[in-house]
């Protein structure tokens, strides 16, 4: 099993169209359009992420290990997502692209193509 990591994380979100990171609350963010779609955290063991509320309470009720919201993000349309939970790079990049697209304007979205079957960009 590969062990996920923060690096992991920036290099899948700076591969996607017009990303770019951005310092802000002493932590890294990545923006599309200047629109915020994932921020690591200190402790760089999980993300933030883009995610409407209805979705949020089915992703924590399915997968609690998984996906939770501190308190202070709860009125927020934000998850976060533990790294050492996820199954695989695949994984991880799905969630990435998910929280993209719903940042991403759409003359991005128009032209996105995700790679292919292992939908990772490669090192």
């Amino acid at each position: 099993m590969t062990v996920l990591d923060a690096n992991d994380v920036r290099r899948i979100a700076l591969s996607l169209p017009e990303t770019v990171e951005k310092e802000a609350w002493s932590m890294p963010t990545f923006r599309v359009a200047g629109k915020m779609f994932v921020t690591v955290p200190d402790d760089q063991t999980s993300f933030a992420v883009r995610c409407p509320k209805y979705d949020r309470t089915e992703l924590i009720a399915s997968e609690p290990e998984k996906f939770w919201v501190p308190p202070h993000e709860a009125s927020s349309a934000w998850v976060r997502v533990r790294l050492g939970a996820l199954e695989d790079i695949a994984e991880l990049y799905d969630i990435l692209v998910d929280s993209w697209k719903q940042a991403a304007p759409g003359r991005l979205l128009e032209t996105f193509v995700a790679p292919g079957p292992d939908r990772g960009p490669k090192d």
